[in-house]
């Protein structure tokens, strides 16, 4: 696998991406049959054979990573996406985070770079919080009014990073409840890299979670896509050997 920063060149950035992975697994791009496109952008790849939604693809990821899961959290750095699935990892029903960034990891990444931490530092940070500060603003600014506040009143960056982590999954927890939400469910999305978030939610959700692990938390859509290619791509063989005999 591979990944590489998009900027505003979508199809550019996707075909490097493309060649990396080929390179790590060995192969050329003649070797590969068929090829599928997900996520934001994904109708601006010409060289795909198929283009399906983010919701889709991290359905069938985390139904085979985790067959029993029903519901879907995917907190990434632009949105936040929450969605039911039946038994046959087709989604019944989902919602998306308002526009606001204080709903999604951006503002992680902002309230980290506001304090002068990394994005990598989050996570040992949060580590060492003792006692998180309360973040209830529902819009970006007013968040960051409150972190500058928390600040200037001498509260802790590990206690103001941990309460924008608690802020975060309020708003999460809230459109798993808007999708009627059912266990097992399955967190994924470059947030989770941050252990504390899911923490957050087995606390508030008062039940075990599912979280890939490792830098598969990243990948599931990606893993979901490659299924559901691989699915169609046998469908259209098997079509074909129909008509050849």
């Amino acid at each position: 696998y591979a990944m590489n920063k998009t900027g505003f060149k979508l199809e550019e950035a996707a075909r490097e991406a493309n060649l990396s992975a080929l390179k790590n697994a060995g192969l050329k791009e003649k070797d590969v049959a068929y090829t599928i496109a997900t996520g934001f952008g994904r109708h601006q790849f010409k060289f795909c054979d198929l283009a399906v939604t983010d919701l889709t693809a991290a359905a069938r990821g985390s139904t085979f990573l985790f067959p029993g899961t029903r519901t879907v959290l995917d907190v990434g750095g632009q949105t936040m996406k929450a969605s039911r699935l039946d038994g046959d990892a087709k989604v019944k029903s989902f919602r998306l985070n308002d526009k606001c960034a204080a709903g999604t990891g951006a503002f992680l990444e902002k309230t980290s770079h506001y304090m002068g931490y990394s994005t990598e530092e989050i996570g040992p940070l949060v580590a060492i919080s003792k006692e998180p500060v309360s973040i209830s603003g529902v819009c970006a600014v007013f968040a960051e009014s409150e972190v500058i506040n928390h600040l200037s009143h001498g509260s802790a960056p590990a206690d103001i990073m941990y309460g924008a982590i608690a802020s975060l999954v309020d708003r999460s927890v809230q459109l798993m409840k808007r999708v009627k939400m059912e266990p097992e469910f399955t967190l994924v999305g470059g947030i989770l890299r941050f252990e504390t978030m899911s923490d957050v939610v087995r606390e508030q959700l008062g039940t075990e979670v599912n979280v890939p692990t490792g830098d598969m938390v990243q990948y599931v859509a990606a893993l979901g896509a490659a299924i559901l290619g691989h699915i169609r791509l046998s469908k259209l063989e098997g079509e074909t050997a129909k008509k050849v005999s």
